[in-house]
């Protein structure tokens, strides 16, 4: 039987589906608590009066230092805003990034510093927030392909894969990656 066109997953287990698969995919392995922190903040992305703030006048960087310097639990909120907001600026949008003054190595470092800091003070998702920020970059690719995934909708969008798996391929990374999408790459030039 065919798969069914319309799904009634909620957002919380459309995204579990994706993160899952995709780490699966990066060969990123976590907790199951921290797995499950990205999912979440995912799905709160889809409803603005949940999702972090985002003053567009303030710098990320100005934010993290106004964080570092404030106590309690604003300081844990603003650190988890900081670094939340890291992951999914760099995930979802890295491509967009390379025409920034700052590129994604610069939310990278915010992030990573970030859930740093957090895991230092928050007692019980400390675990969550050190391995969130230790295992940053990886993170960044599974959101990555979460966003490659559910955005594929024209020439356009397979054109920006290829482009942005240009800049960002890994070393260790599976190099048939486009090829999910039907982007054959060649490691070889060849003539006809």
């Amino acid at each position: 039987m065919a798969e069914a066109l319309v799904r009634s997953h909620s957002p919380v287990e459309y995204f579990r589906e994706l993160v899952d698969a995709a780490m699966q995919h990066q060969r990123v392995s976590a907790q199951e608590l921290t797995s499950f922190y990205v999912v979440n903040l995912l799905a709160s992305f889809l409803h603005l009066d949940h999702s972090p703030v985002v003053r567009e006048d303030e710098a990320l960087g100005v934010r993290l230092v106004k964080a570092l310097a404030a106590q309690g639990a604003k300081q844990r909120d603003e650190l988890r805003h900081v670094g939340d907001l890291s992951l999914f600026i760099s995930g979802f949008f890295s491509d967009s990034l390379n025409r920034r003054l700052v590129d994604v190595d610069y939310y990278i470092q915010l992030g990573e510093h970030a859930y740093a800091s957090l895991a230092r003070r928050d007692g019980p998702f400390g675990d969550v927030f050190d391995e969130l920020s230790g295992k940053f970059a990886a993170f960044v690719d599974v959101l990555s392909e979460v966003s490659e995934h559910s955005a594929m909708t024209s020439n356009a969008d397979l054109l920006r894969l290829y482009e942005k798996w240009l800049r960002t391929k890994r070393q260790d990374e599976n190099p048939t990656r486009p090829c999910r999408q039907g982007v054959l790459i060649c490691s070889k030039s060849f003539t006809l």
